[in-house]
């Protein structure tokens, strides 16, 4: 969601952008052929199984293979890094990874170093091995909140975390990137 409509990317502008360029890359959200990893937390697994079940049914409707979507449980948000980064090495490469959970406030300052720590690790990881890793965890104040970011429609998390590693890997399989 967008804080206003003055921040909203403008795809008119950004197609005339095509012409004034050499190359203009804008990655796709077909899915053939393409290898996804999901990793996921199991603490607020109730909030996860809803995020998961939106990615997955993204993924196959842009057209993954369900051989090809591999789903794994982490205790939580904060071992995810390590299971992104399990992924992003394995010896079948995997074209992109998501990363699913949920960590909401608690009373301590538990939820601080969680969120930011699980938040650094998934960036490390994909500038370090260079496969898209997307950070699909909920950071919230509130079960509320969590709840309403997982809902099963268009607003579901889960489902614009499918979409972003769809299309980060088509981006960074396009030519210009090629070596």
């Amino acid at each position: 969601m967008t804080s206003s409509d003055e921040t909203a990317f403008d795809p008119a502008w950004a197609e005339q952008l095509r012409e004034r360029v050499g190359s203009y890359l804008d990655g796709r959200h077909d899915g053939r052929g393409l290898r996804v990893g999901i990793a996921c937390g199991r603490f607020n697994g109730g909030v996860t199984l809803r995020l998961l079940e939106a990615a997955i049914t993204t993924l196959r409707d842009s057209g993954v293979d369900k051989s090809d979507v591999v789903v794994a449980w982490a205790p939580g948000a904060f071992e995810l890094p390590l299971l992104a980064r399990a992924f992003a090495m394995a010896a079948r490469p995997f074209d992109a990874v998501i990363t699913l959970g949920a960590v909401i406030r608690g009373d301590t300052g538990h939820y601080e170093v969680v969120a930011g720590e699980c938040a650094r690790g998934v960036q490390d990881v994909q500038l370090t091995t260079g496969v898209p890793v997307v950070f699909g965890v909920l950071t919230t104040n509130t079960v509320d909140q969590a709840l309403e970011r997982s809902l099963p429609d268009e607003s579901n998390k889960g489902r614009e975390s499918a979409l972003t590693a769809l299309e980060m890997a088509n981006l960074l399989r396009e030519g210009v990137f090629r070596s």
